[in-house]
């Protein structure tokens, strides 16, 4: 069965690249809704977003949407992959600018408060995408894939010059509740001079070292009270994945490969599996193929003690 939010949840916070406080709230949804953007700060134009693949403006730090009207909202992978994680299908998420709050970087929050508030069951079942043959794409040293599979599996490889990050590689399976417990309290990261780069071209202007982001320097780490996993950056890759992939339109059956990939290439492959007819199809889920979605089985008892 579809899910929906009990009642409205409210979050206030700053945009990581704009350093602009900024109020979001996510409201239940019908049935068949989805998941959508609503700009309230918006006076003249089209003031909703599809949270979907096709309406994604192809960007390598973040993922960002857009309508016909130009108007957008960025950072959206954290909210996506708590509401794919918990297994929330439609609602509603109304902000007052244009850039989700970044919170503490993570998707804790978004995860503690949906977990809190509750889901209630809608009589339709649940539509999932399921991919029927693999598919690739690639950029230099980087490419993803998506390959046939049961369930949602996501397996991710990094690489990085800076010793305290270096090789980092993780496999897992997101049913029973695996991203409550293994990856929503997993904080974004970037290198410093990656911030230099930024902060001179104008951008993660709301980000605090630390706070809301881990920063990684040689073997130097900004990262509060310390890391909160030893491999938490690949870890943060996989739940960038889960919320890009949740642009799909549907939870996914289907295991993605990534190897220093990012939110451009997992959009550009969900660009190749959906204009593919015989990659894909959708599917009814019987009881037995929803109990291995992700979101189902989690509880805040899994929550991480740090989030």
């Amino acid at each position: 069965m579809q899910k929906t939010l009990k009642s409205a949840i409210r979050f206030s916070g700053i945009g990581l690249h704009t350093g602009k406080p900024v109020r979001m709230e996510i409201e239940p949804a019908s049935a068949g809704y989805g998941i959508w953007f609503q700009r309230t700060d918006v006076l003249s134009g089209d003031q909703m977003i599809p949270a979907r693949w096709d309406v994604v403006e192809q960007s390598p730090l973040c993922t960002k949407i857009k309508n016909s009207d130009d108007v957008s909202v960025s950072t959206i992978e954290h909210i996506m992959a708590a509401l794919a994680g918990c297994g929330v299908h439609n609602a509603l998420i109304k902000i007052d600018g244009p850039e989700v709050p970044i919170m503490d970087g993570s998707s804790a929050a978004f995860v503690r408060a949906i977990l809190a508030r509750g889901l209630i069951t809608q009589s339709p079942t649940i539509r999932a995408l399921k991919v029927l043959k693999p598919i690739r794409v690639e950029r230099e040293d980087a490419w993803a894939e998506l390959h046939p599979s049961d369930n949602l599996e996501i397996d991710f490889h990094i690489e990085f010059a800076d010793a305290a990050i270096g090789t980092q590689h993780q496999t897992l399976n997101m049913a029973n509740g695996t991203f409550v417990r293994e990856l929503c309290d997993c904080r974004t990261f970037c290198r410093q001079a990656d911030v230099d780069w930024m902060r001179a071209n104008g951008l993660a202007l709301g980000g605090v070292p630390g706070e809301n982001a881990v920063v990684f320097d040689g073997t130097y780490v900004q990262s509060g009270r310390g890391l909160r996993r030893v491999d938490e950056p690949v870890r943060h890759k996989m739940l960038d994945a889960l919320g890009d992939l949740y642009t799909a339109g549907a939870p996914i059956l289907g295991r993605y490969v990534g190897h220093r990939s990012g939110h451009a290439m997992t959009n550009k492959l969900l660009r190749a599996l959906l204009t593919d007819p015989d990659a894909y199809c959708f599917v009814e889920c019987s009881a037995d193929m929803a109990a291995r979605l992700p979101g189902v089985g989690a509880s805040m008892s899994e929550m991480p003690a740090v989030a």
